[in-house]
């Protein structure tokens, strides 16, 4: 099943990240794919303000991974920059820390991206308009996506 949100400033997509927050679980890993400057990073600082985090969130493009500490931990990564070549990151070691994973431009590493998670691409409207197309992979993410959108 696919959904289609629009959001029409960076306040929905807060508060829809911080909706997906409130039903987070260990291990939950959300790829966030969408040009330049289309929401991803507004996202991930949604979520991680909800998670608890207290630390400024900023696209780790420089250094690939971030991690924070919150409720659960935050591993926060922007992958573009491998242009898909992950090896000597470790990326996949993440994905069962039980924490919560938000990967930026995921669709660079398609390929070692665990079966289920929850795909969300975000589509340029205007200056400020989004829409977001949220794709749950298995039964927890849909479930996730049914206790939220």
């Amino acid at each position: 099943m696919e959904y289609k949100i629009t959001v029409k400033d960076e306040m929905d997509t807060i508060e829809l990240a911080q909706n997906f927050e409130s039903e987070k679980f260990p291990n939950m890993i959300i790829c966030l794919n969408g040009e330049l400057g289309s929401g991803k990073t507004v996202f991930a600082k949604g979520f991680a303000s909800a998670l608890g985090v207290n630390e400024t969130i900023t696209s780790p493009t420089f250094s690939i991974i971030k991690e924070y500490d919150g409720e659960l931990p935050l591993y926060h990564m922007d992958v573009y920059r491998l242009d898909g070549n992950t090896n000597g990151v470790n990326i996949e070691d993440y994905f069962t820390k039980d924490g919560v994973v938000i990967i930026e431009w995921a669709d660079t590493i398609k390929d070692i991206l665990p079966k289920e998670r929850l795909d969300i691409k975000f589509k340029v409207v205007d200056e400020n308009k989004r829409i977001l197309v949220i794709i749950p992979y298995g039964k927890q993410y849909e479930d996730l996506c049914e206790a939220v959108l």
